[in-house]
């Protein structure tokens, strides 16, 4: 079968990128890359040496500098975000430091100080599956294949709540959809590569579906995809 090299998996907070993207890249062979959590590993970064409001410049070089490691866990799919030896994945989950992410994210320097990263893993690997907000409109514009994870602001904050409750975290509804509003309005509106899914992108509503349901639909499109031509971009 032949398969997409680079797949950019693009959409809102809560659509189910990290859920899906990871779980097909378990089952197709790909590496899977969440860039999100780059920008959350800067913000711990920011918070840990006390950068969290430096200005501009400084943000930019704290992320060019660092340099953080992915370490696989065994299936070649999924990883662990290591600094200086030091195991952070499950750090860059906690509450506080998510409410502080967006306002990195959104520093013009920050990107393009990570963008060349993510460039560099795609380019290492043979598969992967990348995930994040701007994947296929700026980051990998020539991705062979480009898919956008969508579904209503309900959904997607019922979705968080019910993974911060399994995670032990106990969080309240209106809280948590008032959060995805406000990283929606944040991503969608900032200067530099706001979110919104690439023209060519295969736009998959993820409302009414189950997870698997949206699993199955996303091999699918990728099982169904035919290279532009016959020497660029094939993997069997």
């Amino acid at each position: 079968m032949i398969q997409p090299r680079i797949v950019a998996l693009d959409g809102p907070a809560g659509a189910g990128k990290t859920t899906v993207g990871s779980e097909v890249a378990r089952r197709l062979g790909y590496l899977f890359v969440d860039t999100g959590q780059f920008y959350r590993a800067v913000t711990w970064l920011a918070i840990h040496t006390g950068m969290i409001n430096a200005d501009e410049e400084s943000l930019t070089a704290l992320a060019r500098n660092a340099n953080f490691e992915l370490r696989p866990t065994g299936d070649g799919s999924v990883y662990r975000v290591l600094y200086q030896t030091q195991d952070i994945t499950d750090a860059l989950r906690e509450k506080g430091l998510e409410r502080k992410v967006s306002k990195i994210a959104a520093v013009a320097g920050v990107r393009a100080a990570l963008t060349p990263k993510y460039r560099e893993l795609a380019t290492a690997h043979p598969k992967i599956i990348m995930a994040g907000r701007d994947i296929g409109t700026v980051v990998l514009p020539d991705a062979d294949l480009k898919i956008y994870l969508d579904a209503t602001l309900d959904i997607r904050a019922e979705r968080r709540h019910q993974q911060s409750q399994s995670e032990g975290r106990l969080t309240n509804i209106e809280d948590t959809r008032n959060a995805v509003a406000d990283r929606d309005k944040q991503d969608s509106e900032r200067a530099v590569a706001p979110l919104r899914p690439a023209d060519d992108a295969v736009h998959i509503n993820t409302d009414h579906l189950s997870k698997e349901a949206v699993i199955d639909q996303v091999m699918a499109v990728i099982r169904a995809w035919k290279p532009a031509s016959a020497t660029i971009g094939e993997v069997h």
